[in-house]
Parts: C-alpha cells; structure tokens; sequence
C-alpha cells in the first residue's frame, strides 16, 4: 500500500491518454468537480503483454496439477530456475521458482509460488538464513505478482533485498495473494507458511535446515503477521525465529470506514484502498460482495476497471474517488452485513503470535491511522506476546524509510542466533535506549 510518494508521476504518465474514458462506455465519462478527474488509465498488465516474459496467467508452468487435492500444503508442483533482473537488467543472483500447494480463505486447495533467491556469498557455520520477505503486491492481477515482477525488472522493493542478499542471507519472496490476486485475507498467511515448508522440501536449495523470519510493510506486513498468528495452528512444523513489519491495518472495519469517505488533503489518497479491497474481495466471497446490491452504476463501474491492474494504476484510479459517494440510495457497508462479518474475520488479532514480533506504526499515517491499529497491539501485549512496538515518522512513506534500517539490523540479528530483546510498547513514547535508533 505504500503509494503516496509515486502516484504524482504515475499520474503524469498516463495523462496523455485522456481520451480514453469518453470513449470507453465501461468506464464513467466524467466525475464530480471534487474528485479525481483523471479519465481511464492503461493498465500495468497491457504493458506486461508487450514483454517476451509471458504473465503468468499466460504461462503453463503455474497451472494447477490435475490432482490438487493430494498434494500437501507446501509441496512442490514444480520448479524451475530463472534470471532476476532489476530494471530489465540481469542480477546476479541464483534464483529458483517454486509452484506449490496452499490453502485458500475457504480451506480448499490451491498452488501459488515462491521465488527463492540465493547469493553467490559463501555461508559457513551452519545452514544459511532465510527472510522471507513479502512485497506490498496489492494488486488485483497475477502479473503484478513478484514470480513474474523479478524476471522482468519491475519488482517495486528490490533495493529493499539487497541488505540481506549482502550479507549471504537467501531471500524468499513468495505470491501470498495466489493467482487470484487476494487481499488482505488469512489465506496470506498460509501461502507464507506453505513457501517456507516449499523452501525446506527443496532439498538442493541446502536450506532444509535454516532460519526463518518475516519481513514485510504494509500489504507486505499484513501477510507477515497473519503469518505469525496462523504459525501454531497451521504450520507448527515451521519455525519463526522473529516478524518485523509495520505500516498494515489491523482492524480492517476500522480502516474500511476511514476510507469510505471523503478525506481533505494527502487523507484523500486513501480512497483507493477500498476500491481496490472491494475488486479483490468480490471474488474470495462473491455473495457478500456484491457490487450490484450496493454500488451505483458509476461505482461498478470503477470496480470493474480495478478487476486488473497492480497497485500503482489502482491508486490513482480510486484515490480522491470516496466510494460512500457510490452507494445506491440506502445502502451503506452497515446495511451489508456479510461485507461487515467478512472484514471482522479477517482483522488481525484472531490468534496471538507464538514468535518475537518487531511491529512499527506511524504516529499519523494517511492510509492506515493508528486509531485501527492501536487495540489489536493493545490486545498482543495484553496475552504476553513476545512484542515490541513502536510509534515513528508520520506519513506511510516515511514510516517505512525511517524504520527499514532498525528492522534489517533486527532481522538480521535473530537470523544469526542473538536475542530478540526485551518487549517494549513504544506508543507515543522514546523508544528503549538500547534500541538500534533509540
């Protein structure tokens, strides 16, 4: 979800294609005065179709197997090695793609894929280390996934890896919302889960016995953390030596009603999340989320032009576009009550995680205010979770830059043995001197 700082230039690039929208009967023509003006944008997949990379939904080697359902979470499909590239340009890095199986948010199953990425950099007194880092993919098609964003160049936190991959650590970076592109759902967690058993079952990735932890912002953390919680009750046979993430909304009722409605300002950004939300969650639970029951023309509309673009053209499209200004005459999230039990199962706190957690939050962040996620850390630190929280820089962007550094040299840190340190709840408070950044 961290968008704010791009969407001005995305906006500038597609601004030459503003005659798009009157021309296109799907898309509405014109929006009121006080909201995004911006017409019909191309979307990232189109690009993608110009690329020799086939997307995945184009690409034989992620079909599901025809026996599906005798295959174990996180057993491997198949395999294959292909070239990292940042930008178009090759990296050098061994990289292996695993298709493996998971479980989806109704318990049925399904495959996704990891890409386990592996230093030249010798590692000697013991297995190597593994983060499993999880990108903020917040998408709603397949080709925005990081399988197919690495082999292209276009992965948005690749320089984020480089930290670890220059310590010898491998990296692995699985597509938590499957093939079908979810959102912010407990099924995030299993495909976390069922990458690293795919990792441990790869034998000759010699990394059966390594160290594993998480590391993700925002959509990113949000798949970490359900991670976390779901550890004991679906992967106990996975160890978690630490989770450091931040930037995610815990209560999910609680942002949906924050980014229903009109926002002044930056604030207005937020918008985007619930059309994007909506997209995603109409195909997990198409009875709850009917869009026809509770959106305007005008409003299908919208989320249909959402149905397959990756996060940059989806925040421009919904950001200043609130969508409590789309609902049919009487109708509201309230008066939706299966939108409401779904957004409530899927808030975290469901579980308390088992595992040392490092969790950071801006003090005032446009896209997820502190107010939907304060409780639920309330709510960790209350049954004695292994915690430590803190509040930083405000702004989503921000929040991320000023805390990558403590959460890599902690990371890093647990990967290697050491303590995770003392809990502390850091809201609003000096963080502990002995902390890095303290």
């Amino acid at each position: 979800m961290h968008t704010a700082t791009t969407l001005a230039a995305v906006a500038a690039v597609f601004i030459g294609s503003a005659g798009i929208a009157a021309a296109n009967p799907g898309f509405p023509p014109s929006f009121p005065l006080d909201q995004n003006q911006l017409p019909q944008l191309p979307t990232e997949p189109q690009i993608y179709d110009l690329l020799p990379i086939p997307v995945p939904d184009q690409d034989p080697w992620y079909d599901d197997p025809a026996n599906i359902e005798t295959y174990a979470p996180g057993q491997i499909v198949r395999s294959r090695e292909v070239q990292t590239r940042l930008l178009g340009i090759p990296f050098p890095v061994y990289t292996r793609q695993l298709l493996y199986r998971s479980t989806d948010v109704h318990g049925g199953p399904i495959v996704t894929a990891t890409s386990v990425l592996v230093p030249g950099i010798p590692w000697v007194g013991g297995p190597r280390p593994v983060v499993s880092y999880q990108e903020a993919i917040d998408a709603t098609d397949s080709s925005c996934n990081p399988s197919h964003t690495l082999q292209v160049g276009t992965m948005k936190e690749s320089a984020l890896l480089a930290g670890w991959l220059a310590q010898g650590f491998a990296i692995n970076m699985p597509d938590f919302d499957g093939k079908f592109n979810t959102f912010n759902t407990f099924d995030e967690g299993n495909m976390v889960l069922d990458s690293l058993r795919a990792v441990k079952n790869d034998a000759s990735l010699g990394l059966t016995e390594s160290r594993f932890a998480l590391y993700g912002y925002s959509g990113g953390g949000s798949a970490s953390i359900r991670a976390a919680e779901l550890r004991r009750s679906y992967a106990p046979d996975v160890e978690l030596v630490g989770t450091a993430f931040g930037g995610t909304p815990a209560d999910l009722t609680e942002i949906a009603d924050y980014a229903l409605y009109p926002r002044p300002g930056v604030t207005g950004v937020s918008s985007f999340l619930m059309w994007l939300g909506l997209a995603a969650l109409s195909r997990e639970y198409p009875e709850e989320f009917d869009t026809t029951e509770l959106l305007t023309t005008e409003g299908q509309q919208i989320v249909q032009d959402l149905q397959s673009r990756c996060v940059y053209t989806a925040a421009v499209t919904g950001m200043y576009r609130p969508m409590s200004e789309y609902f049919q005459p009487g109708k509201s999230l309230e008066t939706q009550p299966g939108i409401m039990k779904v957004l409530a199962d899927n808030s975290l706190g469901r579980a308390i995680p088992d595992s040392p957690l490092l969790w950071w939050h801006g003090m005032w962040d446009e896209l997820v205010p502190p107010s939907g996620v304060l409780p639920t850390v309330q709510k960790y630190w209350d049954a004695g979770a292994d915690l430590r929280f803190y509040t930083t820089a405000p702004e989503h962007i921000t929040a991320l830059s000023v805390s990558y550094a403590p959460a890599l040299a902690w990371i890093s840190a647990v990967l290697r043995g050491l303590p995770p340190g003392p809990r502390f709840k850091a809201d609003f408070a000096p963080l502990p001197a002995e902390f890095p950044g303290g």
